[in-house]
């Protein structure tokens, strides 16, 4: 279906709003990008950075390990790595020390054996990174915004707290895109965060630093949130695991920004981790006492699965086509299931998806049910102060002189462009989809989807094509659960990957699709291996 007039406008604008800001940021900033020398970071030295969190738990409780010496491990690894990555922004390595003192003493004291342990604190003693934009008590509470420099978290938010209850020890907060809101961690109180596997390539955002801390082995499991592909992109560009939930079953509160609007239908809290047998552990404890909506105790035969492969969005003008590496490891991906299975993987086709950027964009701004907008974007910029005048900031960028980044002034700036009305014709693509997809699924469908039309693009080059995430922000506005997988490494040794959706709350299909691709095509790879 071709686009209509009004759309074809809104394209037009985008693009070239686009095109000036990076022109301007080329030629007003510096570029990012770790110290000068070395290139690569050192491989993994230490076999306990090499073990999921599952493994090193029951490790810790048969005392075959010490916590101690486990956090001592990562403590070691993030300072090795942190330097050329910037992703950790604050650590609490003193803390995290002592409270693995505490564990390994409560579990010399512990009488009820192995299995109480296991019982009450499944993640007893394992190390965990949060997201910054996540409530952590004491630490740094600022989702990159300059304005919030100093402000503290006096509570943990409910993921966080739930994964402490289990035993996880926190050993810091890792970096943010300013607000969140944009697919490559920098802002200008933290700095920009870079990928593991090349330091000239984005980490993504807006959890990008727990992808890139994870991907850099500096940490085993970690906690981040989505909205537009904010798990999922990070997890694609840095090779590993990571699921967005079905909304409405892992809390989102004691984040920021908070959702308004309808953003709350949309937004998910879920694991990002190295190993994907950490992820339905995770997602259990997370999700607290949601965990019942789901049926993650239910055994899952792959077999029995309908499975179907949509290759790209059918050609959006909006988004980048898909490469050729990545639609062709999707394919081999479908092979290998029908090889290995016995299933048939059917290629499908909806038209609806070439709007996804649309309907995301429609459904970000729409009102809530008391007819409340969701806060602008130039509030939350000035936040906790007055909100920001993002033309002043644009001119205040030109010499050096904003607290903001190109790509929040970007935003705030096409915020002013919206129009008032959201479009008859994108409600309707959505509402459409929705019903195609909702059918097709049932209970046990799973579809694969590409994570992102390309490999982790280079700094700031994000700014040239905005919508690309699009492939990841159309399946937050369906409310599915998705799980993206790492496929191993491409021409440029960087990390392929695929996004696997299933029906809504049914998340467990798509974490034990996880572990089948994981032991097929090999999971997450040292970056610093030769």
């Amino acid at each position: 279906m071709a686009l209509t007039r009004l759309e074809k406008v809104q394209v037009w604008l985008l693009k070239a709003a686009t095109g000036v800001l990076f022109a301007l940021f080329r030629l007003l900033s510096p570029g990012g990008g770790a110290p000068a020398g070395r290139r690569k970071l050192p491989p993994v030295s230490s076999p306990l950075l090499l073990m999921s969190a599952t493994r090193l738990a029951n490790k810790i409780r048969r005392k075959e390990v010490s916590s101690v010496e486990v956090v001592r491990a990562y403590i070691h690894r993030i300072q090795e790595v942190n330097p050329f990555l910037n992703a950790v922004t604050k650590d609490r390595f003193d803390a995290a020390l002592q409270e693995a003192k505490q564990v390994d003493v409560l579990i010399e004291e512990e009488t009820g054996g192995e299995a109480v342990l296991e019982d009450r604190l499944p993640l007893l003693g394992v190390p965990l990174s949060v997201k910054e934009s996540f409530a952590l008590q004491g630490m740094p509470f600022t989702c990159g915004v300059v304005s919030r420099k100093g402000v503290v978290a006096t509570v943990d938010a409910p993921p966080v707290a739930l994964l402490k209850r289990a035993g996880a020890i926190p050993m810091g907060v890792t970096n943010t895109s300013e607000l969140c809101m944009w697919c490559e961690s920098n802002n200008h109180l933290h700095g920009i965060t870079n990928n593991p596997y090349d330091f000239d390539r984005i980490p993504g955002g807006s959890s990008g630093g727990e992808g890139s801390i994870l991907g850099g082995a500096g940490a085993v499991i970690g906690v981040g949130s989505d909205i537009g592909g904010s798990i999922r992109m990070p997890c694609f560009f840095n090779g590993i695991f990571g699921h967005k939930t079905t909304p409405g079953v892992v809390s989102i509160e004691n984040q920021f920004p908070v959702c308004s609007g309808r953003q709350a239908e949309f937004c998910s809290s879920g694991p990002m981790c190295r190993y994907a047998e950490d992820l339905l552990p995770m997602l259990r404890i997370m999700a607290g006492p949601n965990a019942g909506m789901l049926s993650l105790n239910t055994k899952v035969d792959l077999k029995k699965l309908r499975f179907f492969t949509i290759p790209h969005d059918g050609g959006s003008p909006m988004t980048s086509p898909v490469s050729k590496e990545l639609m062709a490891v999707q394919r081999k991906v479908a092979q290998r299931l029908e090889a290995d299975l016995g299933v048939t993987v059917q290629e499908v086709h909806f038209p609806e998806f070439r709007y996804g950027f649309q309907i995301w964009d429609t459904y970000m701004g729409l009102p809530d049910k008391e007819g409340k907008l969701p806060t602008p974007f130039v509030e939350l910029m000035g936040e906790p102060g007055k909100s920001t005048w993002p033309f002043w900031e644009l001119l205040k960028r030109m010499v050096g002189k904003s607290d903001h980044t190109v790509a929040a002034i970007g935003l705030a700036l096409l915020e002013k462009a919206h129009v008032t009305e959201p479009s008859a014709f994108i409600i309707q693509q959505k509402e459409r989809l929705q019903k195609n997809m909702d059918e097709l699924l049932g209970t046990d469908g799973v579809f694969l989807y590409p994570s992102h039309p390309r490999v982790a693009p280079k700094h700031h080059h994000p700014l040239f094509r905005p919508a690309d995430c699009a492939y990841t922000g159309i399946i937050n506005m369906l409310g599915l659960p998705v799980t993206q997988c790492p496929l191993g490494l491409g021409e440029e040794g960087l990390p392929l990957g695929v996004q696997v959706g299933a029906g809504k709350l049914q998340d467990h299909l798509t974490l034990e699709v996880a572990l089948y691709l994981e032991k097929t095509f090999g999971g997450w790879r040292d970056p610093g291996a030769n």
